[in-house]
């Protein structure tokens, strides 16, 4: 590749080299356990759904890193345009441009969007391994490691961060909204939370309104990562049925998936079902939740369930989804990766392990029936806690906690 438009990159988007740099950044609750670790040796890689602020948190680390080292020595490179691009013709091009020897001092390379060049993790391991004094960090808008590979091959050289869409909190913060007193401010919470629920959390679309944000999230997010990021990684046949997999489980999520009845709705193996299922997981556009036991091997060998880590727009125009577009919202604010279901179809929405606890979600009215499940549970398994969240109602139901989602989430 014509090495001029390598220096042109690298002139346009490092401009601390040539003047003062200043961020608006807003605070991100991951942040400062990225930040931990950038003393350490391994490479840094922030991994997550498109828009989600990778890029931002990577230019707040140089921001802090500008206060310790020189600044012609904080090196930042985007391969969204160019996938043809090897890491050591932009390090050449660099020491070329400044002239800098990199095996010469200290030195911080953040590499964005890395997943566009072929064989990226063999590249950065060689880079990583000959040059102990460059500091490494790098993005990629869906897990660079879809392919099992590229962690087998950066084992013990890489530590991962997950950069979600901004949970429930971080959104209020980004507007400026300081609702200490939670009694006094509850009208304000519930319409913001109606708002947080169009923009998903997108940073970018916090203050649009639903037909912007429902095009920016189709257009910007669900297609880009379907139809472009994963096939550009992984064989995929027909993108389309990957879109159409992820319909599926967009509009009734949170059921018990039987790969065959999948494969037949969409004609498809039960084996590509369950490799798409992964594909769309490793994305982040979707998550996989385990049955609870307290066998690890049964755990994993259970059904699962599977819930769209956003809701599109038109899901939420339908009035009889609430409930269960309420309990996809909880699943994904708590992060949750356990739930529980008998033989008897008892079933608890979500099981914590740190600190163990039983949740059930209910968005409607609760009465003493709808906490039969987590009763057994608690009664089973002895859980630390087991309460339910609701929408709106705080009380006690035969000793279990009914509390308001958005006292939890802020609290």
């Amino acid at each position: 590749m014509d090495e001029t438009k390598i220096v042109e990159a690298l002139e346009r988007n490092n401009l601390w080299w040539k003047e003062t740099f200043a961020l608006k950044f807003k605070p991100r609750e991951i942040y400062n356990n990225i930040q931990k670790f950038l003393a350490k040796r391994q490479i840094l890689a922030l991994v997550g759904l498109r828009r989600t602020g990778k890029t931002t948190i990577m230019f707040k680390l140089i921001e802090d890193a500008l206060k310790m080292m020189e600044r012609s020595d904080i090196v930042y490179f985007s391969f969204d345009d160019f996938k043809d691009l090897r890491l050591f013709d932009v390090v050449k091009s660099y020491e070329r441009l400044m002239r800098k020897d990199t095996r010469k001092g200290k030195y911080l390379f953040l590499f964005d969007e890395i997943q566009k060049i072929d064989n990226w993790e063999e590249q950065i391991k060689r880079l990583y391994d000959e040059n102990p004094q460059i500091k490494i960090v790098i993005s990629g808008s869906e897990s660079l490691f879809i392919r099992k590979k590229s962690r087998e091959s950066l084992a013990g050289r890489i530590y991962e961060f997950h950069v979600k869409i901004l949970n429930f909190r971080e959104y209020l913060l980004f507007k400026e909204k300081k609702l200490d007193n939670i009694s006094l401010h509850r009208e304000e919470i519930l319409r913001e939370f109606k708002n947080f629920l169009i923009s998903n959390g997108f940073p970018e679309i916090i203050t649009e309104d639903k037909e912007s944000a429902a095009k920016y999230i189709k257009e910007n997010v669900i297609e880009r990562v379907i139809y472009k990021d994963i096939p550009q990684i992984v064989p995929v046949g027909d993108p389309s049925l990957l879109e159409a997999l992820f319909r599926i489980l967009l509009e009734d999520p949170g059921e018990i998936v039987n790969l065959d009845d999948l494969g037949s709705e969409l004609g498809m193996t039960r084996q590509t079902v369950s490799v798409y299922l992964e594909y769309l997981e490793k994305s982040f556009l979707i998550r996989k939740l385990y049955n609870y036991s307290k066998n690890p091997r049964k755990t994993y060998r259970r059904a699962k369930k599977y819930y769209p880590t956003i809701i599109t727009p038109d899901i939420l125009d339908k009035r009889e989804l609430f409930g269960k577009i309420f309990e996809t919202v909880l699943v994904n604010q708590l992060n949750a990766e356990f739930f529980w279901r008998d033989s008897f179809k008892n079933e608890v929405d979500v099981i914590q392990l740190e600190p163990f606890s039983a949740i059930e979600v209910k968005s409607g009215d609760i009465k003493e029936r709808n906490l039969l499940s987590l009763q057994r549970f608690t009664k089973k398994f002895k859980p630390k806690q087991s309460f339910v969240l609701s929408y709106d109602m705080k009380k006690k139901i035969n000793g279990i906690d009914i509390i308001p989602f958005y006292e939890y989430l802020l609290k």
